[in-house]
């Protein structure tokens, strides 16, 4: 929608919500902390220990109303076919027609926020921005950490457009101080129109309108239309003891280590990682031929359970202060604990539903939450908001594989590493739905998160091969495991030895061995010094499994059937040379 359009739209809105009052949010840490002191006073937010973690509150959600819904998720593009098999999808006027009587009069009584916000570095040519209408004050105080919020990006919605962005919690009427209406929920992505409308949630990204819905859902049909990929990754800076940086993307499903990785403490002496982001990358071509990586946030959003100064230093120094924590337990003393924190505290401990904790339940709610800016990370890197972007010298795929996939394989060329992204998969743990160790596909960790026909959307990751400095591309695999059940790598630190050797194969060096399905390291190529790994492992680690691959290309070609003809032939022709091998 143009700028100029603004306040029509916003008089419509109006007139549909039917608020008690209109409030701008202008942005700006003065207002930032009168919305937390707001927020403490109406009972929502309990602030924390000042002295423990200054400056950081608690939230807890209806407990019908703790994660996305991705089944109340839609893409209402003109055709069904457009959203393609991997979407739920309804039709435009459809859909509206669905809308309308919810919106209609929800606000009455409450207070219309106006949230005007950016997605990537308010100076870039690759900004986009939205205004996100809310009625939830804990929406204003997320997004104010989330995104570039206030009255510069208004400024720059007026001279050029905006996504419009109509959200409210629902449940008309409702005095709760977490009112939801988890019944009607519904979250719909209009692609032709770049619009969004999110009703009856106030959580995560059901209700944060500017992280999945516009900087994956909606950007990935303008990145198909404007020639560049909004992709569900993670951006890091590697420094080697030279001093030589690279910067590389990282696309991971659920529970496979991207935010250890994103903020990954280097083992290795005299290495260094940095963070540009942890969860989106908007990646443009440059005119160098090269891509070019920009993080669309300026926060995160990050999952608390199983955080910890074992496994996440870096993220447990981000979270120190200045934090929002959602459905989290609180200790005695006024701080917060999630399973896999650490050593439990002394009773009593309030858990995630406001109750006495008895030990025994999930303290944490297993999707609880962690809100703060990435300038509070130590490992920010410099040029994290660069307007231009990081250029990228290698793409990682990799899913929790317990065999079969190795630590580590380079693709021979752009396409095979397309196919390494379309193949991407992970076997489901004891948190997820479904029997444990059953293999869940998520293409390029897109799976929720691609506004179009995903057919479509690798045919458009195919149209970048001709560019002249393309990037290598990965497979990672942490989780190998041996006979006895035990995991072959000790990940987290150890991981740098990995980024080490793409590090270094990024340059043209070591000379690995070729397979049908990608180029692995020899085993002296990958730095072991230090580690303690069973007798034999690295060899398992470093396996090529013909057969086993055969058998995955049979899998794959099977799942491939549901893209229909929207399937490019080229990906076809690379999944027969593994089947034929």
């Amino acid at each position: 929608m143009k700028g100029q359009e603004l306040d029509a739209w916003l008089a419509s809105m109006v007139s549909l919500l039917q608020p008690k009052e209109v409030v701008w949010v202008h942005g700006g840490e003065e207002e930032h902390q009168k919305v937390l002191q707001a927020l403490v006073k109406e009972g929502v937010a309990t602030p924390l220990n000042e002295k423990l973690r200054p400056n950081s509150f608690l939230f807890r959600s209806d407990p019908r109303d703790v994660a996305r819904v991705e089944s109340r998720t839609y893409i209402c593009s003109d055709t069904q076919e457009e959203a393609g098999p991997t979407n739920h999808w309804m039709a435009p006027a459809e859909m509206k027609e669905k809308l309308l009587p919810l919106f209609k009069g929800v606000m009455q009584g409450r207070t219309l926020y106006v949230i005007p916000f950016a997605m990537g570095p308010l100076s870039s040519p690759f900004v986009k921005c939205g205004i996100q209408l809310s009625d939830s004050f804990y929406v204003v105080a997320n997004m104010a950490l989330m995104t570039h919020v206030g009255d510069k990006v208004l400024a720059k919605i007026k001279e050029s457009s905006f996504v419009p962005c109509v959200h409210s919690v629902g449940a008309k009427g409702s005095d709760a101080k977490w009112p939801c209406d988890p019944e009607h929920l519904v979250v719909a992505h209009f692609p032709r129109e770049r619009e969004i409308w999110s009703y009856g949630s106030g959580y995560g990204g059901n209700a944060l309108l500017g992280k999945k819905c516009l900087a994956l859902r909606i950007a990935s049909v303008l990145a198909k239309d404007e020639g560049w990929l909004a992709e569900h990754m993670l951006i890091v800076g590697i420094t080697n003891p030279e001093g030589e940086k690279k910067y590389f993307l990282g696309s991971f499903p659920s529970a496979c280590g991207k935010t250890n990785l994103a903020l990954l403490t280097a083992d290795l002496p005299g290495w260094k990682v940095e963070t540009v982001g942890d969860d989106i990358a908007w990646i443009r071509p440059g005119k160098d031929g090269r891509l070019y990586a920009v993080n669309p946030e300026a926060g995160f959003f990050g999952v608390a359970p199983g955080t910890s100064w074992q496994s996440n230093p870096k993220a447990m120094e981000t979270i120190a202060r200045d934090t929002l924590f959602t459905n989290v337990a609180l200790t005695s003393d006024n701080d917060v604990w999630w399973e896999g924190m650490g050593v439990v505290p002394k009773q009593p401990v309030i858990n995630w539903l406001g109750e006495t904790w008895d030990g025994k339940s999930k303290a944490a709610q297993p999707n609880s939450r962690f809100t703060v800016s990435i300038k509070r990370c130590p490992t920010v890197d410099p040029a994290w908001d660069s307007p231009e972007g990081v250029p990228i010298s290698g793409i990682l795929f990799g899913g929790r594989r317990s065999s079969r996939v190795p630590l580590v394989m380079e693709s021979q060329d752009w396409t095979q590493g397309v196919l390494y992204g379309a193949a991407l998969s992970s076997e489901t743990t004891a948190a997820a739905e479904g029997a444990v160790g059953q293999l869940r596909h998520d293409p390029f960790a897109m799976l929720p998160f691609c506004g179009y026909h995903m057919g479509d959307y690798f045919a458009h990751w195919l149209s970048f091969a001709k560019l002249p400095n393309l990037p290598k591309i990965y497979v990672v695999n942490w989780f190998q495991k041996d006979s006895e059940g035990d995991y072959l790598w000790p990940g987290f630190g150890a991981n740098t030895r990995v980024m080490k050797w793409i590090f270094e194969r990024s340059k043209g060096e070591h000379e690995g061995k070729k397979t049908a399905v990608g180029l692995l390291p020899q085993e002296e190529e990958i730095d072991v010094k230090g580690l303690s790994l069973k007798e034999g492992a690295m060899k398992q680690l470093l396996a090529f499994d013909k057969d086993g691959w055969k058998e995955e290309a049979a899998e794959l070609q099977n799942y491939f059937k549901r893209f229909g003809s929207h399937f490019p032939s080229a990906l076809t022709m690379e999944l027969d040379k593994w089947a034929k091998q």
